[in-house]
């Protein structure tokens, strides 16, 4: 018993870090939309987007390097499955999520072409160099014209933030925003690591670790900025993190694996998870558009992307 003690211990804390850290990383990422007039959407996109990423991409470089690229797809397409049906489930539950019409207008369909662009360059089951550069070329565009959105936006919404910070706290609120990110990704890797020490002390298998605890851990970012983002009312970042994620993992972390170490692509990537992410990119975009309404994504599609994922689970088992 005592051996397990220490496990449960880094699980309980990383949770704990990786609230205070999500919370602190939100807040601190709305004041630098504030400070440089960027709208919290484009914020959501990029700041949240990379940085959430940044556990994939790491995992996925290592598992490349160490000639593993199996992992490397599946971590990118299993992330993708949980940000979706999970985080934005689990958001939809907490609080109904208002979307953005321009989201759904053009990065919507940006990381639609690009999970359509991935499945045509996975479809002969190999990842090689020219698909890795034709992935990082995408991403260069997408941050592009991500870039050149925030600068033509005349009017953004800063909620109830001050409009002049000063250096000193400009300073300060980068520090912070940095801080938050570091503990992000610590906090994550700590839950994983005592998640899959308690999993094994009960003598759960290697392989269903890697599908739940690892897969899981790697998208805990994302579910914690989420939670957060929802219950301080910024929607833009919500469904803004979730799509620039996905966009991240789809055209950066797939490319990591092309670039380092080409390889076959397993054949259950084609015929069992990359339709499953295919699936719920397009509901996306189905659960968040009304006609002639207000673009809500509410608790009952909420439960249906939780349901969704309840049996891409099962099928995995």
């Amino acid at each position: 018993m005592p051996d397990i003690l220490l496990p449960i211990i880094a699980l309980l804390s990383g949770f704990a870090l990786l609230i205070w850290s999500a919370d602190e990383f939100t807040e601190n990422g709305a004041k630098i939309a504030n400070i440089f007039k960027v709208s919290p959407l484009v914020i959501g996109l990029l700041i949240f987007g990379f940085g959430t990423s940044a556990p994939e991409m790491l995992v996925s470089g290592l598992a490349a390097m160490d000639g593993n690229t199996g992992l490397s797809i599946g971590n990118a397409i299993g992330s993708n499955i949980f940000n979706i049906a999970l985080v934005l489930g689990v958001s939809a539950i907490i609080v109904p999520i208002e979307v953005h019409k321009d989201i759904l207008k053009k990065e919507w369909v940006f990381l639609m072409f690009a999970t359509v662009v991935a499945g045509a360059l996975l479809w002969d089951r190999q990842l090689n160099e020219i698909d890795g550069m034709i992935l990082i070329t995408l991403l260069i565009l997408f941050l592009a014209y991500t870039l050149k959105v925030s600068t033509d936006e005349s009017h953004h919404e800063f909620d109830d933030l001050e409009q002049t910070i000063d250096k000193s706290q400009s300073a300060k609120t980068w520090f912070m925003l940095f801080i938050g990110l570091v503990v992000l990704i610590s906090s994550a890797k700590l839950v994983v690591w005592g998640g899959v020490e308690v999993a094994q002390a009960f003598g759960v298998s290697d392989l269903v670790i890697g599908l739940t605890v690892v897969a899981l851990g790697t998208s805990l970012p994302e579910l914690a900025v989420s939670i957060a983002s929802v219950l301080k009312k910024r929607y833009e970042m919500v469904v803004g993190n979730v799509i620039g994620s996905n966009l991240f993992n789809t055209i950066a972390v797939l490319a990591i694996p092309g670039l380092i170490h080409p390889s076959a692509v397993p054949e259950e990537v084609m015929t069992r998870d990359y339709p499953v992410m295919l699936l719920l990119t397009v509901l996306l975009f189905i659960v968040s558009y009304k006609f002639g309404k207000k673009h809500i994504i509410n608790r009952f599609e909420g439960f249906l992307l939780i349901s969704i994922f309840s049996l891409y689970m099962w099928q995995l088992f």
